[in-house]
């Protein structure tokens, strides 16, 4: 018995024969490539790079911001505070003896030692006056652009929890970065960089990886992108198809079309909404991003102002130039990583040895960031640009040693820590809170994370309790309930 026969589809017109082709064989030949399904949508774009508004309800600017960007250098592993910007002459008094009082510390790693002068020599620098070690002397020479806060706090000493805090504002997972909120709130001065860029330490991920710039309940979209900072910026940026490109964008052409058909009969379903964005932004990257990232167009005397001609700093020297110059086409942040996870000795955790292990981390990063620095200025953009400098914690001014011996490596301190900041808005060469005569507690202007993440959402505009997000039946922010702007700092 014969069955009739099914009628042929018509081949597609890029398909190359005859066989149906379905969406997933569509994308699975053609989305080679960060651009692929969004070549449509890069033909159809006008000349010239549009803005990407937010989304939040109640849309930023809620006053006259005084930043238009920021840029955040993050130490890894927690910088000790008394060996580098909260000189405490007292432990030269102390040195070798008790924490004076009746309070006994503990130490995270359980082991509490004798106090311990700085590691390094302190001086006061510039017009200001604010004292600086000598652990960061090109830093040092700009002291008068800096804004110190020196009563900081975390709400643990543990490493992880503590990076996810400095970052998001809560010490567990599912809560969105600063970053995200940001392009949330304010979205993207242009539509062919992202609005949030993260440039890692070149030598690994920080511990929690990208926990600390996800998009949390916030639209996906809104997490940060990472860029590498060794090799090419992001790799298989073009794609590797090498088909005529009219023959590319009918086929990018039909896929978008089927992946709009297929977010209608989802009801629109975030996550591919978000990916068929990030397509859509991949496409016009492919044009933006090798000149964004091209640094040979760069002078040398640039490139050595920001240390890449000096082998201990040419890494994040690459990585601080990179941001600048993602900062002038229009990304609202850009967040550099120095200290990666742990497992191996490239952090700023100085268990065994703060002259070891700050001598090695600082001399790949103060270069760099001073050069930036330098550089913003002479540029006319530090004025409407944020410079921020943190770590998780501090670092005690007791050693991490038996309780007879004052050792050169020094424990995990959440009770205080100093951080500073530089640019838009604030007071320059000037210092903000204070630490016990040791350095061992914040006690005078305390400021926890909560304030910290309300100054700077304040400097770029941003009500910290209108910024808002609804999640599971709370009206979630960057700071939960807390914060309060430090008006002090502010210029």
């Amino acid at each position: 018995m014969s069955h009739p026969r099914t009628p042929e589809r018509p081949a597609h017109p890029c398909s190359g024969h005859d066989a149906p082709v379905t969406r997933r064989d569509l994308l699975s030949r053609f989305a080679t490539g960060l651009g692929g399904v969004a070549m449509a949508a890069l033909l159809q774009r006008e000349a010239g790079a549009a803005g990407v508004p937010g989304e939040a309800a109640d849309p930023p600017p809620h006053h006259a911001p005084k930043a238009k960007r920021a840029i955040q250098i993050f130490l890894q592993g927690g910088m000790s505070h008394v060996d580098t910007f909260d000189y405490k002459p007292e432990l030269f008094k102390f040195h070798a003896k008790s924490v004076p009082g009746p309070q006994r510390p503990e130490g995270f790693m359980g082991r509490v030692g004798l106090l311990h002068r700085p590691h390094f020599p302190f001086r006061q620098r510039g017009k200001s006056g604010l004292w600086i070690s000598d652990l960061f002397p090109h830093l040092a020479e700009l002291a008068d652009e800096l804004t110190l806060i020196r009563s900081l706090w975390a709400g643990t000493g543990n490493h992880t929890p503590a990076t996810y805090e400095a970052n998001s504002g809560f010490r567990t997972l599912g809560f969105p970065s600063m970053g995200a909120w940001l392009s949330y709130g304010l979205g993207s001065e242009v539509d062919n960089l992202p609005a949030f860029v993260v440039l890692p330490d070149s030598r690994a991920l920080p511990t929690g990886g990208a926990n600390n710039w996800t998009s949390g309940f916030l639209p996906a979209r809104r997490q940060g992108v990472v860029l590498n900072t060794s090799g090419p910026a992001i790799r298989d940026l073009q794609p590797a198809s090498g088909a005529p490109a009219p023959v590319q964008a009918a086929r990018y052409a039909a896929l978008e079309r089927l992946n709009r058909r297929h977010l209608a009969e989802r009801g629109g379903d975030d996550a591919l909404a978000s990916r068929m964005r990030s397509y859509e932004l991949a496409a016009r990257m492919q044009l933006a991003v090798p000149e964004a990232t091209d640094l040979n167009r760069e002078s040398a005397a640039t490139q050595a102002l920001y240390g890449m001609d000096q082998p201990e700093s040419k890494d994040f020297g690459r990585s601080c130039l990179l941001g600048r110059r993602l900062l002038e086409r229009g990304v609202r942040f850009v967040q550099l990583w120095s200290g990666a996870a742990f497992g191996s000795d490239v952090h700023w955790d100085a268990h065994g040895s703060v002259p070891d292990n700050h001598r090695r981390e600082a001399a790949k990063i103060d270069r760099p960031v001073a050069g930036l620095l330098k550089d913003l200025r002479q540029r006319g953009m530090l004025d409407d640009t944020l410079v921020i400098f943190n770590t998780e914690f501090g670092r005690t001014p007791f050693a991490e040693s038996a309780g007879d011996q004052a050792g050169p490596g020094r424990d995990h301190n959440p009770d205080s820590f100093t951080v500073w900041l530089a640019g838009a808005g604030l007071k320059h060469g000037v210092s903000y809170g204070a630490s016990d005569e040791v350095g061992w507690k914040a006690v005078e202007n305390r400021v926890d994370v909560h304030d910290f993440h309300a100054t700077l959402l304040h400097l770029l505009g941003i009500n910290h309790e209108r910024l808002t997000y609804y999640h599971n039946g709370i009206q979630r922010r960057l700071t939960n309930v807390h914060g309060s702007v430090i008006q002090d700092i502010l210029s």
